[in-house]
């Protein structure tokens, strides 16, 4: 694409060389390619103070709300707002695909996780492209659309959203035929003003796809009902419940947390072992497997694809200390609906020791905080803590809770304090379970404790 070509998919007015080649888009200067546009955003930080930045790394154009200093080889593509010209820029990439299916993932838990093992259950037969990482946002979205590789037959697109109508603007760029919703829980509740608002957010997905589509909802859901009835496409639903159309069966866990089970569906029965770990991950995958299996790739082949799968850092992770303490890192962030499924998991593992939580703030949940950080509690106990350790201002009333059932408890206020509560009491043998939103920064605790700062 040149530069004048943006500007015409994007509204824009060219000041420069009109016949600079863009191969990549990218939004931050320390992260692009040479051949690069640049797209300078303004957020915490304005972009157009990092463009000199871009160019000197070897960007061609940059797509700009105001001229900005640029090489006499380079172009700037001048717009109102460099953010819907991104979103513009990837409509029109979108609007020339003839042969392409593209498949919307949202949900308020597993979005990332269903996402990666689409793609592995597609892989061994389509073509694919996925959202790298959590791109699922007004620029991460498009960013996904605007590098799909040539030939690609696939596009895996998770869609995020933390107001309403964020989804329905994707939808409008990348225009799915498939949409998945994994789950309607509380995630973001504070912005999409409650269960009611986040039900409604995450039917845009469904709203969006045609006649001629497929929406792969949850059967064992209570909110999918709901989506079904706002969608023109044919549904399909998902899980344990033995009237869904796609059925999981007995899931068993390993050794190491890993599930399997049977997958019954219109194209037959499967069994699928995955290496992902948690039980919750063989609903991920089955919602998955239905995505292939609509697609026209064989059971076999959507088996051997999740048998491959790997999860992203930071979620159900298990490493063990050179002393032996068994580090379970799900720290990359955490809700209601994740916390538990995470729980489940600390509750199947068989550890020669304790089995320790450090459960730290699921944020953003407005007025739902409190009551959902005492129920971690009752969940807790659920699953056999022995220890738990509260991080966070919100957690103080998981751990009057937990203390009152009786679970040893203690609190820290913040991640540092966390780790040094942690390393102190843990001992070789227990496996210690790390959840809490990302702001929280458990993460570090859990490479500490992976390091051996509690070998003792």
């Amino acid at each position: 694409m040149t530069a004048a070509a943006l500007a015409a998919a994007v509204d824009g007015v060219i000041v420069g060389d009109p016949d600079a080649v863009v191969t990549s888009f990218a939004i931050d200067s320390r992260d692009l390619e040479p051949g690069a546009c640049f797209v300078a955003l303004r957020g915490v930080r304005d972009g157009h103070d990092f463009a000199a930045d871009a160019f000197a790394r070897g960007a061609t154009v940059a797509l700009v709300a105001r001229e900005v200093d640029h090489p006499a080889a380079a172009a700037l593509v001048v717009v109102d707002d460099p953010l819907g010209a991104l979103a513009r820029a990837a409509a029109h990439t979108r609007a020339a695909w003839t042969d392409v299916t593209v498949v919307g993932i949202t949900g308020s838990v597993g979005k990332t996780s269903t996402k990666d093992l689409t793609a592995a259950a597609l892989g061994g037969a389509r073509r694919v492209h996925a959202s790298r990482g959590s791109f699922n946002n007004e620029s991460g979205l498009p960013l996904t659309l605007l590098h799909t590789p040539g030939g690609t037959e696939v596009v895996i697109a998770e869609m995020g959203a933390r107001f309403p109508g964020n989804i329905a603007d994707l939808c409008l760029v990348a225009r799915p035929s498939v949409g998945v919703v994994t789950r309607v829980g509380l995630a973001h509740a504070a912005h999409l003003g409650g269960p009611a608002g986040i039900l409604e957010t995450k039917g845009e997905l469904v709203e969006a796809l045609p006649a001629s589509g497929t929406a792969v909802l949850n059967a064992d859901d209570p909110a999918s009902p709901a989506l079904a009835a706002r969608t023109a496409a044919r549904v399909l639903t998902v899980g344990r419940r033995p009237d869904a159309d796609v059925v999981v069966g007995e899931i068993v866990l390993d050794r190491d947390l890993r599930p399997r089970f049977a997958l019954a569906s219109p194209w037959g029965t499967v069994e699928v072992a995955l290496a992902v770990r948690g039980e919750h991950q063989a609903q991920n995958a089955a919602m998955a497997a239905t995505v292939g299996l609509v697609l026209g790739v064989a059971p076999e082949s959507v088996a051997a694809g999740l048998a491959r799968a790997e999860t992203a850092s930071g979620r159900m992770e298990l490493a063990t200390s050179p002393g032996g303490v068994v580090v379970i890192n799900d720290a990359y962030n955490a809700n209601p609906d994740s916390v538990r499924a995470a729980l489940a998991s600390l509750r199947a593992y068989r550890p020669t020791g304790r089995r320790v939580a450090v459960l730290g703030d699921m944020l953003e949940l407005g007025g739902h905080a409190e009551a959902e950080h005492a129920a971690v509690a009752d969940l807790a106990a659920t699953a056999g803590v022995d220890l738990l350790v509260a991080v966070g201002p919100h957690s103080a009333v998981t751990a009057a809770h937990a203390a009152r059932a009786g679970i040893e408890t203690l609190h820290a206020a913040d991640r540092d304090e966390a780790r040094a509560l942690v390393t102190a009491r843990v001992r070789p043998g227990d496996a210690v379970l790390l959840k809490a939103s990302r702001g929280i920064g458990l993460e570090t605790v859990a490479d500490a404790l992976a390091r051996g700062e509690a070998d003792r």
